[in-house]
């Protein structure tokens, strides 16, 4: 068996610690300490228990044992105020309070996604027509749903085949989290009346099974093969935004001490909807670190880009100078680094249209955008003012 918690997998006998796709290196000790909190998580344990059961009953200080749990703190990305996994019970002991899932090694040891991006399934859609011939066109529409979703560049999608395994099964979200690596679902249902046809959809985070999204849409089936696409296009156009926004909530709730190059981009766009001086200011920052972590970065050159541009529109900066330099030249090697994401793209692009007047490498950018994910509205947006 292999234990789930949040984004982390728990392989004691190979003695691994993962998250996402990532090896978390530990001492053998701090490796101990995690797997005895962790299988013993339904009551809090002592400083006896720790010592008899980690060091075999040898006497360690209290420093000692403090920075070995701290030590399984920081692999979690926890910390001492927030104790997400390990909470603190004064005079009492420990206790491993994270939410933990039980996997059996055959699904564990599929190629699961890097989670530190996110991840998304689309489940089998159930058949609310009352004929199991019409199967044909519930199934199609999933697969239409997945092909759009995949577009965007940002989102692991998983393959199809993985989820086809589900159809007609009561499913809990947070056990099909666990089983294919990602943090969310998308449920639904198609339903006939006579010509009419209305399909359901729901987006759902399967860590906490909160919903995000629902929405429904309702079509005629003069032309099946057209109302797939529709409703692909109108699901997918529909999930980006409260995805990113649930993401944007994630990593704001992550501790600081433990951010990476992604997370870093999250918490820039939470400040740039802040459409402020001080808001742009911290995000042009924050995606300077991203990019001290990861010099290739294009998404955070790209969204810089869209700081300086927005900052010299509202005159928050000079129309000239180091910052608007600064926004063209990572405007350029953005979309020079970039050949399949439509957000770098269209920023980048929508950046060398103002700040340089460069329209024909804007457009070119932009098109480019559209081309790769038909359903990016933002883009068609962009194109307009280019």
């Amino acid at each position: 068996m292999v234990l789930v918690f949040g984004d982390h997998r728990l392989d004691i006998g190979r003695r691994e610690l993962r998250r996402g796709a990532r090896s978390i290196e530990l001492e053998p000790k701090v490796f101990d300490l995690l797997a005895y909190l962790v299988c013993n998580r339904d009551r809090v344990v002592s400083k006896d228990d720790l010592l008899e059961a980690v060091w075999d009953g040898r006497i360690v200080s209290e420093s000692a044992l403090t920075t070995r749990i701290n030590a399984v703190r920081r692999a979690l990305g926890d910390d001492g105020a927030s104790q997400r996994f390990v909470r603190t019970f004064n005079r009492k002991g420990v206790r491993f309070v994270g939410e933990v899932m039980e996997v059996p090694d055959t699904v564990a040891d599929r190629a699961w996604p890097a989670l530190d991006n996110p991840s998304l399934a689309v489940l089998p859609f159930e058949n609310l027509t009352g004929d199991p011939e019409e199967d044909y066109f519930v199934d199609g529409m999933v697969e239409e749903i997945t092909t759009a979703i995949a577009r965007f560049p940002w989102l692991f999608v998983i393959d199809r085949n993985s989820t086809i395994a589900y159809k007609g099964k009561a499913i809990d979200v947070r056990q099909v989290g666990a089983e294919l690596g990602v943090r969310y679902v998308l449920e639904g249902s198609v339903r006939k009346a006579g010509r009419r046809v209305r399909i359901a959809g729901q987006l759902i985070d399967t860590a906490m099974a909160a919903h995000i999204w629902t929405e429904r849409f309702d079509g005629m089936l003069d032309d099946v093969f057209d109302l797939q696409d529709r409703v692909a296009s109108g699901v997918a156009g529909a999930i980006a935004p409260p995805l990113r926004f649930a993401e944007i909530a994630r990593a704001t709730r992550k501790p600081t001490e433990n951010l990476d190059a992604y997370d870093l981009y999250l918490r820039a766009l939470a400040q740039v909807y802040r459409r402020n001086p001080e808001g742009l200011a911290k995000a042009v920052s924050l995606l300077q670190q991203a990019l001290e972590l990861d010099a290739g970065y294009a998404p955070a050159m790209a969204l810089i880009s869209g700081c300086r541009n927005l900052q010299r529109n509202r005159h928050w900066i000079p129309d000239a100078g180091p910052e608007v330099a600064e926004g063209i030249r990572l405007a350029r090697q953005a979309i020079t680094i970039t050949r399949d994401n439509p957000d770098v793209l269209s920023t980048a692009g929508m950046s060398l249209a103002f700040l340089a007047g460069d329209n024909n490498a804007a457009l070119s950018a932009i098109d480019r955008a559209i081309a790769l994910n038909p359903n990016f509205a933002a883009a068609f947006g962009i194109a307009r003012w280019s």
